[in-house]
């Protein structure tokens, strides 16, 4: 099977942003996106702008390695592993989070996502990595099994 053009695009778009890009967010999204993921809900374009803009003031450095891509229609699943360096996090060091978009495309043929729901573990990237919530919770997952 050939590569999906504009699934491709956007993969190649996320492994170029950074705080300067935040503004070309138009070339992969719709002005009425949606956007979520398991700590934010986010409606329209200039909404996710600032949200990127704000993120990305405290990351050092942030890149994604894509894994498997599938498109049916308008609906795309990607999965993916972020690798996220963070002022904030971890002191500052490399964090692995493996997660996993469902992307619907705009109906327009633009090419332009007009929903994007990532999944991943939010313990994995934020609250594992604060200093006394961290070690309750990797304390109970270590007692769940997890």
């Amino acid at each position: 099977m050939s590569p999906d053009p504009d699934l491709e695009a956007f993969c190649a778009f996320y492994n170029k942003l950074d705080n300067s890009c935040t503004k070309n967010l138009y070339k992969i999204y719709t002005q009425d996106i949606a956007f979520t993921d398991p700590l934010h809900r986010i409606d329209g374009l200039p909404a996710l702008e600032a949200y990127f803009a704000a993120l990305y003031e405290n990351v050092t450095a942030c890149r994604f390695t894509f894994h498997e891509r599938q498109r049916h229609g308008d609906i795309a699943f990607v999965t993916w592993t972020m690798h996220l360096a963070h002022r904030r996090l971890a002191g500052g060091r490399d964090i692995t989070v493996e997660g996993a978009s469902r992307l619907v495309f705009a109906d327009d043929g633009s090419g332009r996502v007009s929903e994007h729901r990532d999944y991943f573990d939010a313990g994995e990237l934020l609250y594992e990595r604060l200093p006394l919530l961290g070690t309750v919770i990797r304390w109970l997952k270590r007692r769940a099994g997890g």
